[in-house]
């Protein structure tokens, strides 16, 4: 029986998502597309908050939303107590605040790099899961918030820059990036239990070692000529693995690492950014065999201002990214063709939404800007917080769920 993130993923090749659910890092299709109509175009702290809810720790996880629940993960007492948030979707009340794993000793984070709750969970069903990255992997009830599995075995080092790579679930597996300075590879956990269902080491071997080896994307769930896969970018490669059995099938070679950007795919081509250090952004053909070469599978490439933390977003066929100092640019999916660049002011590592024929693009200082989905720059709106915002948006229904350092808000008209 398929699960439900796998039975959402199938609908939306075909139709579109769930409007009332977003269950994993950046919605249901991986890509912060949404289909909802009438998101709120302005608001504040007194217009268009239908509430506000404190968050206890501190943690930059997105919120997932599903049967009138909120999820997020949060840290307290500087790493040692790593625990998962649920908040009523309807009132804002937090009902559960778990804590999931002491940490007698968290790897060190350096100072604004990260938190060591980052990774965003994943929601399955009445199942609800979480990624600490090296300090471990969890399961928990999604109604009563009971913990029913824990497993700390998928051990890396992240080079005092935390765990970034969300997990994903496919079937009855929940898969993980683990790319660390001193091991590197992907991992399937099976969801009924946490045992290990397989590993693989990156077949692409780095000489230099050390941080050439380190990554932080997301996997996505595509299909490389039909094929279901698990699509994934580690530092120098992306790969599409089988879920089954995480066999490694087929392979473009990249030329960076430290990669944070989750790849965006349409029509059979991924999007992909290639990190440090000096980020470019690709179209890569998902077709073919084995490692391709890039002459082969490489339709276009754009290096002008490509981010290093945000991922990109696609509307109609046209592709958005925002460097990380605030420069958004749109190409043509299918040429790489500059549309426009425009320096938008402040930061940014909050990915972004697209729906209702807006961008909705969070900024670390507080400001969201919303911007037409059109082949032509124009702000629609500057919406301003007390807080930064680190996390990417969630979408339920007409209402858009934004995290920022220090509170959850529903933003609705």
């Amino acid at each position: 029986m398929l699960s439900r993130a796998v039975a959402l993923w199938l609908a939306f090749l075909a139709t579109s998502h769930a409007a009332s659910e977003w269950p994993q890092f950046r919605g249901p299709s991986g890509d912060g597309r949404t289909d909802a109509k009438d998101l709120p175009l302005t608001w504040s702290e007194k217009e268009n908050i239908r509430w506000k809810t404190t968050l206890p720790g501190e943690g930059w996880s997105s919120p997932v939303i599903g049967d009138g629940r909120v999820w997020m993960t949060s840290s307290q007492s500087d790493g040692k107590s790593l625990r998962a948030l649920c908040v009523d979707q309807q009132s804002g009340k937090l009902l559960h605040d778990v804590e999931v794993f002491q940490i007698e000793s968290p790897e060190p984070i350096g100072s604004k790099v990260n938190t060591h709750a980052s990774p965003t969970p994943v929601l399955d069903g009445d199942r609800v899961y979480v990624s600490y990255g090296t300090h471990g992997n969890a399961c928990l009830d999604a109604a009563t918030g009971k913990v029913l599995w824990r497993n700390q075995q998928l051990r890396l080092f992240h080079d005092n820059n935390g765990a970034g790579s969300s997990p994903v679930v496919y079937s009855n597996l929940f898969i993980v990036h683990c790319d660390g300075v001193d091991v590197r590879f992907i991992a399937a956990l099976k969801t009924a239990t946490g045992e290990i269902a397989w590993g693989t080491k990156r077949s692409k071997v780095i000489t230099s070692g050390g941080a050439a080896n380190k990554s932080f994307s997301t996997p996505l769930m595509a299909a490389v000529e039909g094929k279901p896969c698990v699509l994934s970018v580690a530092a120098h490669r992306v790969s599409a693995y089988e879920p089954a059995t995480g066999k490694e099938f087929w392979g473009v070679d990249l030329p960076g690492n430290t990669i944070v950007p989750r790849p965006v795919v349409r029509d059979e081509v991924a999007f992909v950014c290639t990190g440090f250090p000096k980020p470019e952004l690709w179209a890569v053909k998902l077709a073919g065999q084995g490692i391709v070469s890039e002459e082969t599978a490489v339709l276009w490439k754009y290096k002008k201002q490509v981010p290093q933390v945000v991922s990109p977003v696609i509307s109609d066929d046209r592709i958005y990214t925002v460097s990380d100092s605030g420069i958004l640019t749109s190409l043509q999916t299918a040429t790489g063709q500059e549309l426009f660049a425009e320096r938008l002011g402040g930061s940014y590592s909050a990915s972004p939404i697209v729906g209702d024929g807006k961008i909705y693009l969070p900024g670390t200082e507080g400001k969201t800007l919303v911007l037409a989905a059109t082949g032509d720059f124009k702000v629609l709106a500057t919406n301003s917080l007390p807080e930064g915002c680190r996390a990417s948006p969630a979408v339920a229904g007409k209402a858009i769920y934004l995290r920022t350092l220090g509170h959850l808000y529903r933003i609705e008209k």
